[in-house]
């Protein structure tokens, strides 16, 4: 007696994924493609889409389609550690490529997030991390230049902005913001991924002695990535 359908749809996607026909972050064919390819409804393929995705094997992002999950790379999201320590951390090899870092004038959205006038001296700095050589983070940041004058000086290839920046300005104070978005062309570049792959972007503003110093769009892979945060019990 043959298996039911459901199954034999979800067998064929694990043969796929352990093959490496299908690997993590890749987008598996729709529920109506699967369903015309082994010729039953669309709620029988959903069966066996749905066990996958409750035993974490693939991961769906609503409108956008359904992805091959992994033991996702994970960062702390109520502190703040240094990506290249993370990765390590992992058991991973860690290294960043540095796109950019000049000195521009704030114009008016960056001012608002820095809270400075306008045409403000900023420096920025564009780095992408690699975990194994597979890109987990596109890191866009903003300094400001007369609370961190050295930081135009720096060869971030060598220690990340992370680092340098907690030497020279401790930090006393974090805000995250954090929401799903898709990449923009730049980013689907930098990372490596198509327009359909949904990113986590997280928002970073950072204090230190209540100085307002750096703000960072950190941009992640969504099938790739995740955010943790720990909150302590009260009482």
């Amino acid at each position: 007696m043959s298996p039911p359908r459901y199954l034999q749809i979800k067998n064929y996607l694990l043969d796929a994924i352990k093959s490496g026909q299908y690997t993590p972050g890749n987008k598996i064919p729709t529920e109506n493609q699967l369903a015309e390819q082994f010729s039953v409804s669309r709620m029988t393929v959903n069966k066996a889409i749905r066990d996958l995705v409750q035993a974490n094997m693939l991961v769906r992002f609503a409108g956008v389609g359904t992805f091959v999950s992994d033991a996702k790379a994970e960062s702390p999201l109520a502190d703040i550690k240094d990506i290249a320590q993370e990765v390590q951390q992992r058991g991973k090899r860690y290294s960043c490529q540095q796109i950019k870092l000049k000195q521009i004038s704030a114009y008016e959205m960056l001012a608002m997030q820095m809270g400075v006038p306008i045409d403000s001296t900023i420096y920025r700095s564009v780095i992408v991390h690699f975990e194994d050589d597979i890109a987990i983070q596109v890191e866009n940041r903003y300094v400001l230049a007369n609370l961190v004058p050295q930081y135009i000086n720096q060869d971030f290839s060598k220690a990340t902005p992370h680092s340098y920046l907690t030497k020279v300005c401790p930090v006393s104070k974090i805000e995250h913001v954090v929401e799903a978005v898709m990449p923009s062309k730049k980013v689907q570049a930098l990372l490596d991924i198509d327009s359909h792959t949904p990113c986590l972007q997280v928002n970073r503003r950072t204090w230190s002695d209540d100085r307002l110093i750096s703000f960072a769009c950190l941009t992640h892979p969504g099938p790739t990535y995740k955010l943790r945060s720990i909150a302590a019990k009260e009482g």
